[in-house]
């Protein structure tokens, strides 16, 4: 089915997905020093808010080298390259576990509103060398676990909460697989360890 264009019909109902996205595009403006915490704050607010595709157009037209908000919130984010694939997932009042042997994805995105998640790569399979963990927690948090040979790259913005680690104990090599952490946290927050591996891992470098 066709994706209803929202410039033509500004009253169409948006989903949750249309507001994450524009929530993304706010949090990388901010850490590029267009909007400050202020602005960040009161926007996401106004997303998280929003009802239609009316609503959510004025929250980024302001905003250079960025798609008016309607059509960003029109189209599905693109898997990123190679084999990982994308997920999404929701802990509202609830949450969010993964651990032992299971795969990371190219992407991962979670939204945590008064929830949390806890996830544990240490036994996890890496689907390409490269991954990102985005989380966005209103109220809520995320715990997650790495093994010491993980390069770990933080990008989040705290706002009344904050991200932090992974701090000391690294055992990077050339070969490390790559995990990015981005999104907010507001009044919430989003902490990355690093722990002795439990178990070979055995990372794919991907496509």
């Amino acid at each position: 089915m066709a994706v209803p264009d929202p410039r033509r019909n500004p009253e169409l109902r948006i989903s949750d997905a249309d507001r994450h996205q524009v929530a993304e595009i706010l949090r990388e403006a901010a850490g590029e020093g267009r909007l400050d915490l202020d602005e960040l704050d009161e926007r996401l607010e106004a997303a998280y808010a929003a009802k239609t595709y009316a609503d959510l157009v004025p929250l980024t037209l302001d905003l250079p080298d960025q798609r008016p908000a309607s059509t960003a919130a029109a189209s599905p984010p693109a898997s990123p390259p190679g084999a990982g694939g994308a997920e999404r997932h929701l802990a509202i009042l609830s949450g969010v576990e993964r651990k032992g042997v299971w795969t990371v994805p190219g992407e991962m995105t979670i939204f945590c509103l008064m929830g949390g998640a806890d996830l544990d790569l240490r036994e996890a399979r890496w689907s390409q060398r490269e991954c990102t963990i985005v989380v966005n927690a209103i109220m809520g948090g995320a715990d997650i676990k790495v093994a010491p040979d993980v390069h770990v790259i933080m990008e989040g913005v705290g706002i009344m909460g904050g991200y932090s680690g992974p701090g000391g104990g690294a055992e990077v090599r050339a070969d490390s697989p790559v995990l990015r952490v981005k999104g907010f946290a507001l009044m919430g927050g989003v902490s990355v360890s690093r722990r002795p591996a439990r178990g070979p891992r055995l990372p794919k470098t991907g496509g």
